[in-house]
């Protein structure tokens, strides 16, 4: 199969491009810039250069590619993140998932691609509700004004991958290589500084994903009918108040400040503090179960022991 990976150099990217090769499929990834396309020819990936946001020249590139099915991981999120201005750093994502898919999806359709598998997120479920979320479970209803338009911006590129006859993935917190968990990511150098508190306890759950499985579940869902919304995360959600201190053991930091929410909400703001607060976990029982699929790391505690390789890892 011929497969057009949009984002193909990006936390995900960089681990599904090989995985897609050594299944033996032929890939080519989509690029903004010839210094990326260099790299990704290096990682033994034919590619093709053209902005998401240029329609035309999306278009001609799409073309040129001739793909049987395209994977849209298109994101621009910075490497470090003020919370306070999520708006302005989420811009150019929020353009990515709305207009970028919007052009993604149509040159698509022009060059008579068969599947389409988009990119979102497993950590926008409502927070209010029992227990953990699945795909039924709505988005969140009333969320911090900081993080509407960046809701608004999956909400749609979730309609236009369905409308496409497509499947949506959403992933949880990514962490490996290139990602903010990784050993010099920015949430593991505040966990390594004493930086990254536990706000009103730390109650936020969180579901992880390895930017390994997230790949394979690409694969998987690119030899398969499914479509609509998956859970990929693995199979342990834990709350913040646990994962938290368990990486800063891992990492031989000391163990996370305690913080008040009042406080916490003049230094991250609403959006900050409902992150470290009203998260809620996912379920990816739908996801094992229509793509056939497994997390090889199946809780984040033997994920982060491998990635880290802290000081404790050997007693994990």
């Amino acid at each position: 199969m011929r497969v057009l990976v949009a984002g193909a150099t990006g936390v995900i990217g960089r681990a599904l491009v090989p995985l897609l090769s050594s299944v033996g499929h032929d890939v080519i990834g989509l690029s903004r810039s010839t210094g990326r396309a260099a790299a990704l020819e290096r990682a033994g990936a034919k590619a093709v250069v053209a902005d998401a946001l240029d329609a035309a020249a999306l278009d001609r590139a799409v073309r040129e590619a001739a793909p049987d099915a395209v994977v849209h991981l298109l994101t621009a999120i910075p490497a470090e993140l003020n919370p306070r201005k999520m708006p302005k750093e989420f811009a150019l994502t929020d353009r990515l998932r709305t207009e970028g898919t919007r052009n993604l999806v149509e040159a698509a359709r022009h060059a008579g691609v068969r599947r389409i598998v988009s990119q979102s997120v497993a950590f926008a479920y409502d927070p209010d509700g029992d227990g953990l979320a699945n795909e039924d479970t709505p988005l969140w209803q009333a969320p911090p004004k900081q993080f509407r338009r960046s809701l608004d911006a999956l909400r749609e590129l979730e309609l236009r991958t369905r409308d496409a006859g497509g499947l949506v993935l959403r992933f949880g917190h990514l962490y490996g290589p290139g990602s903010a968990f990784d050993t010099d990511g920015q949430f593991t150098r505040q966990i390594k500084d004493g930086r990254f508190p536990l706000v009103g306890g730390g109650p936020a759950v969180f579901s992880f994903t390895h930017a390994h499985d997230a790949a394979t579940a690409v694969v998987a869902a690119l030899d398969r009918s499914v479509t609509g919304a998956l859970n990929v995360v693995d199979d342990d959600p834990a709350p913040m108040s646990t994962w938290v201190p368990e990486v800063a053991r891992l990492l031989g930091a000391p163990a996370p400040k305690r913080l008040p929410t009042f406080v916490a909400r003049l230094v991250a703001g609403s959006w900050g503090v409902s992150y470290m607060t009203r998260l809620r976990g996912a379920d990816n029982a739908r996801a094992q179960l229509s793509l056939d699929w497994r997390p090889r790391h199946t809780s984040w505690r033997s994920g982060f022991a491998v990635e880290l390789n802290g000081p404790a890892a050997a007693a994990i």
